[in-house]
C-alpha cells in the first residue's frame, strides 16, 4: 500500500484491496474551515473519477472524527453563504462517490463533523464516540446537511429533537436511534471499518455504485419517478463484465461464489 498527503489537511492511503483511506488531519479536533473543505470537495471529485476505487473509509486523526466548524471563521450572512457553499460542495462532493462510503467515527463527530458523517453511505463508530447537531446552542441552525440528510435517516420528529436540543448522543443510543449502523470497541473501530469496506470492495462494485445512484436518486422523487430511475440502472448493470461472470458462476455453481473483478 502506498501512503501520501493530497496537501497537508487530509492523509489518503490506497489499499491493496482497493479501499481509499482519508485521515482528516486538522489538529486538534479536525473543524472544517474553507481549507480543509476545500481539499475534501478536491479529494472526493478525485476518487469519484477513479475507476480502480472500490471503497472509502472516512475517519479522523487524534481523538476526533471532525467537531464541527471551525467557529473563528463565523462571521455575518455573507461569509456564512460562502461558508455554506463550501461545506455544500465538500459534502455533496463524497456523497457522489459511487461507491460504498464508510464514516468511521472516532471521538466527537459534531455539528459539521455529524454532517459529513450523513454524506457518507454508512456509520461505524467507537463505543467512546459522541455525535450531535449542537449549533441551536450557538443560536444557529444547520448548514450542512443536518436538516435534510438527518431527517431523511431517521425521520422529521427524531431529527426536530436532535436539533432542537443541540445534545451530544453517545454511540449506543446513537445505534438504537439509527444515527450510526454499528458501534464497536474504540480500538477495533478503524479495523472494522476497513474490514467493512473490504467486504464491499470484493464484491460487484459497478453494480453497488448503480444501486446506490438508484437508492440516493429515488429518494427526492415519486415511487414512479424511483422504480424508472432503477429500471433504467438494472439495463446498464449487464453491459457490465461483473453481471456476466455473476450469472455464469449461478449457473455452474449456485449463488455466492462469483469472484468479481469490478468492471
Amino acid at each position: 500500500m502506498s501512503d501520501a498527503r493530497s496537501e497537508q489537511l487530509i492523509r489518503t492511503e490506497r489499499r491493496a484491496d482497493g479501499v481509499e483511506l482519508l485521515h482528516l488531519d486538522h489538529p486538534p479536533v479536525n473543524a472544517f474551515n474553507g481549507a480543509l473543505l476545500d481539499e475534501l470537495a478536491v479529494v472526493a471529485q478525485r476518487l469519484a473519477a477513479d475507476a480502480t476505487l472500490k471503497a472509502v473509509v472516512v475517519t479522523g486523526t487524534g481523538k476526533s472524527f471532525a467537531a464541527g466548524a471551525d467557529i473563528t471563521e463565523f462571521g455575518g450572512s455573507d461569509a456564512a453563504k460562502a461558508l455554506g457553499a463550501k461545506f455544500r460542495l465538500a459534502f455533496d462532493s463524497v456523497a457522489a462517490i459511487p461507491r460504498p462510503v464508510i464514516a468511521a467515527v472516532n471521538g466527537f463527530a459534531l455539528g459539521g463533523g455529524y454532517e459529513l458523517a450523513l454524506a457518507c453511505d454508512l456509520r461505524i463508530a467507537a463505543e467512546n464516540a459522541r455525535v450531535g447537531q449542537p449549533e441551536i446552542l450557538l443560536g444557529i441552525i444547520p448548514g450542512a446537511g443536518g436538516t435534510q440528510r438527518l431527517a431523511r435517516l431517521v425521520g422529521p420528529a427524531r431529527a426536530k429533537e436532535i436539533v432542537w436540543s443541540g445534545r451530544q448522543i453517545r454511540a449506543e443510543e446513537a445505534l438504537a436511534l439509527g444515527l450510526v449502523d454499528r458501534v464497536v470497541p474504540a480500538d477495533e473501530l478503524l479495523d472494522a471499518a476497513l474490514a467493512w469496506a473490504g467486504a464491499f470492495a470484493a464484491g460487484p462494485v459497478v453494480a453497488i455504485g448503480l444501486a446506490k445512484l438508484a437508492i440516493d436518486g429515488g429518494l427526492d422523487g415519486s415511487l414512479a419517478a424511483g422504480l424508472d430511475l432503477e429500471a433504467r440502472h438494472f439495463v446498464d448493470v449487464f453491459s457490465t463484465d461483473d453481471a456476466g461472470t455473476g450469472i455464469a458462476s449461478f449457473l455452474e455453481h449456485g449463488p455466492g461464489k462469483a469472484t468479481f473483478q469490478g468492471r
